[in-house]
């Protein structure tokens, strides 16, 4: 059985079981049939409330909801107190890992020790109960929600780390793609190059060469020139990259290093040359995000208006002291521009500006560090006899 499964059946069925004690207990209060319908459904609705709130990606619903469905959870908790009185107490501990699962750990760990407070104060004065059974009310209540907590939390890092294993791979590979590009277009490109050369200096030094041999010299020079071709074109394949593709990868590393995430890609079909820009900046965006800063929240967001797609990326992880050009730690301007393999707020700006497109960065007051790239979905003329020179050059 895969380990997010196997998790997720242990955290299905530890909470089962425990729903399991509460409802035996319910058929051996000597309620009412009424009441005891009133109990089976505040126990079901308990019950789905927490496999919610136990999900993976819970804490990122949007506060109000976690608010909510934690009130909910609390009134279902809570009332049937006043007809099942302490052998109730185990949903109460439900609740306690919710808080815990959902809420900031500034308010979760006071409001987690309240709820088991408020137990021991329902057991000692107002079921009462002598003083061992009123703490073991309070212990049970708390190690009830520790339990619950614990596993929703593994089940939540089994489930991402499981995810992470094909992301990682899927980064190797393109890794290993664009190291093999560089090194076909480097290495086998230049030697092609200087065979073309070479070719076209005998074929002029020698001018009065028998037609056979000027023949396999225009044949050398035409396979020499149509290799060289084929290499580029293939380096260039093998640099492609999807900007969809490196959102969702994205996405999955940052959520599994805990850092909030919030993507929004608005676009069609972008050209390969602006998807592969595009896909480099937010690879190289994200990467110093996280080697230079203390990120909490971050912000992906592409869209398209006029022609021209926009991609920004924000977080906010800038210290007070530390202004760098990416808002992520104390890194110089020119050393930012100058790493090396192609990276560094230089080298984007450069890739950028061969498709015509441009970069800006931004501080916000608040804080946000905002990197924002803008290329043309269709290039302009004179962008377009730049590149036909720098290939020609090469």
């Amino acid at each position: 059985m895969p380990a997010p499964r196997l998790a997720r059946s242990v955290l299905l069925a530890t909470m089962a079981g425990y729903s399991l004690v509460t409802a035996v207990n319910i058929l051996d209060a000597g309620t009412s049939p009424l009441q005891s319908g009133v109990g089976f459904l505040a126990l079901l609705v308990i019950f789905g409330l927490q496999l919610v709130h136990s999900r993976p990606h819970a804490r990122q619903s949007s506060y109000g909801i976690r608010v909510t469905t934690l009130a909910l959870q609390a009134v279902c908790c809570y009332l049937p107190l006043t007809l099942f009185h302490l052998t109730w107490g185990a949903m109460c501990g439900f609740l306690a890992g919710s808080v815990l699962l959902l809420l900031p750990a500034r308010v979760a760990w006071p409001l987690y020790m309240a709820i088991g407070l408020s137990l021991f104060g329902y057991a000692a004065f107002v079921a009462d109960r002598g003083l061992f059974d009123s703490v073991y009310t309070l212990e049970t209540t708390l190690v009830t929600g520790l339990v619950v907590f614990g596993l929703s939390s593994l089940t939540g890092l089994v489930t991402r780390l499981h995810a992470q294993r094909s992301d990682l791979a899927r980064l190797a590979v393109a890794d290993e793609r664009l190291r093999f590009s560089r090194d076909l277009h480097d290495l086998l490109g230049y030697n092609l190059s200087a065979i073309t050369l070479k070719t076209e200096l005998v074929r002029r030094l020698v001018p009065e060469m028998p037609g056979p041999a000027r023949a396999e010299t225009d044949s050398i020079l035409a396979l020499s020139r149509q290799s060289l071709a084929d290499v580029r074109k293939v380096a260039t394949g093998y640099r492609d990259m999807s900007l969809r593709e490196e959102v969702a990868v994205t996405r999955s590393m940052l959520e599994a290093a805990g850092i909030e995430v919030v993507t929004a890609v608005d676009t069609g079909p972008l050209p390969p040359r602006i998807d592969t820009v595009l896909a480099t900046v937010l690879r190289e965006g994200v990467t110093n995000a996280l080697r230079h800063s203390h990120v909490h929240r971050c912000t992906i967001r592409c869209g398209e208006e006029d022609g021209v797609v926009t991609l920004s990326i924000a977080n906010d992880g800038v210290e007070p002291a530390d202004r760098s050009p990416y808002g992520v730690g104390p890194v110089p301007r020119q050393a930012a521009a100058d790493e090396p393999g192609g990276t560094g707020l230089g080298n984007l700006t450069h890739r950028l500006g061969r498709v015509g497109g441009s970069l800006t960065t931004e501080l916000s007051e608040d804080g946000w560090f905002r990197m924002t790239a803008r290329a043309p979905l269709h290039t302009r003329p004179d962008t377009v006899g730049l590149n036909r020179k720098e290939n020609a050059q090469k």
